[in-house]
């Protein structure tokens, strides 16, 4: 199908055409022209919307799809549906599956199930072993076989000597390492971020320093061993502080931040809403600013919403036995719009396309005549209310049913196939 996008605001500061108002008709899922005004032939279906804002195609690099072994909470037809809803024309998925994504065979599973998928689905191979934190995983053969880095998900490496290790290893074939910092040692089972609201709560608190003692120790690792290494989940102002040391010293360090840890405070968990009970947890408004001032000043690379599927057993239980999450593709982005705060909407856009590309070291795209359509189109703009109808997952664990956001996606086209909102 040939499509033609009516008076678009064009954000890509690859882009000739950044900043302008053009019209852009894709042709078999090829940018074929891009003017001031094009007028619509047959066959061409019309795209028109007031405030109509077009980007590259969003990519969200920690998405948890469940498939295989917990596909009662998501699968991946409906996380795709669920990403495509969102924006998203490529996501990259976390090895916490079951079993794990440990070998070729998983990270085959993965891309043979989206080939012909309107996204682009990479997935993350584990670090160690099953995720076991013991040994070394076979990140080579994975990695030939598609898979874009290695993480063991939310599972931070405790063991220093594996992580060193692991880090030597990848260098041989370019191979990206991603951790969550937690010195379990120290969070020690913690059910919220330490401080005045979970002493008001009587909660168990997880400290700043339990994330802020890895990341210092990964930092350390990388520069010994002159390794690149992406540092997921920042959340504390400490850890921001660190890194940026760190990128000054010009280490290869990245860095990214949940879209809720930038939006959302502690002290949300007030009501014991499940839903909030996440991991990294919200943490205070001063570690909130300084993510975004992160974001503005290039210390945090890019965001990601998290996406974490749980079923009601999961969530619908006490605070303490209630598992961590949310799910976020179709909420993301009114959520991360609606608390920008003085982060400009380019620099906001960069952090969901470019950010995570760069890190992932995938083809760049770009708006541009001849290139292939990886398209996102919003209005920023566009107050609208977040109900039951949006959610395209098999699980509904958000806390953000009724919340009216500004900011809302009207459909991705990638792939040679389209998705619009209705």
């Amino acid at each position: 199908m040939n499509i033609l996008i009516k008076s678009a605001h064009i954000i890509d500061s690859k882009s000739a055409h950044n900043g302008k108002v053009m019209d852009v008709l894709i042709e078999n899922g090829t940018i074929k022209s891009i003017k001031s005004k094009i007028v619509p032939e047959k066959n061409v279906k019309v795209i028109e919307s007031e405030n109509l804002h077009l980007s590259t195609g969003w990519l969200d690099m920690q998405v948890s799809f469940c498939d295989p072994g917990f596909e009662h909470k998501e699968d991946i037809e409906s996380g795709i549906k669920a990403a495509a809803s969102g924006g998203f024309t490529g996501v990259a998925v976390v090895s916490s599956t079951n079993p794990s994504i440990h070998s070729k065979a998983e990270v085959l599973y993965i891309k043979n199930k989206t080939a012909d998928s309107i996204l682009d689905v990479y997935p993350i191979g584990t670090l160690s072993f099953k995720q076991e934190g013991q040994d070394i995983s076979e990140m080579y053969d994975m990695k030939m076989a598609g898979a874009v880095a290695f993480s063991d998900d939310k599972k931070a490496i405790g063991n220093s000597g594996l992580l060193l290790r692991a880090l030597l290893y990848a260098q041989n074939f370019d191979g990206l390492i991603i951790t969550h910092c937690d010195e379990k040692s120290i969070s020690n089972d913690g059910k919220m971020n330490e401080g005045v609201v979970s002493t008001q709560l009587g909660l168990k608190g997880i400290p700043a320093l339990a994330e802020e003692l890895m990341v210092d120790r990964n930092i350390f690792l990388a520069e010994y061993t002159n390794a690149a290494i992406h540092i997921s989940n920042v959340s504390t102002h400490k850890s921001v502080e660190l890194i940026r040391q760190a990128k000054a010293k010009g280490l290869k360090v990245t860095a990214s931040a949940t879209i809720y840890n930038i939006a959302l405070e502690d002290s949300l968990l007030n009501g014991f809403d499940s839903n909030y009970k996440l991991n990294p947890p919200l943490r205070t408004k001063t570690d909130i600013e300084a993510l975004k001032k992160g974001i503005v000043d290039g210390t945090i690379d890019c965001l990601s919403c998290d996406h974490r599927p749980q079923d009601i057993e999961s969530k619908e239980v006490e605070f303490d036995y209630a598992s961590n999450g949310m799910i976020g593709l179709e909420s993301a982005f009114g959520l991360l719009n609606s608390n920008k705060g003085k982060i400009k909407l380019e620099t906001l856009i960069e952090t969901i396309t470019s950010g995570p590309r760069k890190i992932l070291k995938l083809k760049e795209i770009k708006v541009a005549e001849g290139e292939i359509a990886n398209i996102t189109l919003f209005n920023p703009n566009k107050e609208w209310v977040f109900e039951k109808k949006h959610i395209q997952s098999k699980s509904a664990n958000t806390p953000f049913l009724g919340t009216t956001f500004t900011g809302k996606v009207i459909g991705i086209i990638n792939n040679k196939q389209s998705h619009f909102n209705k």
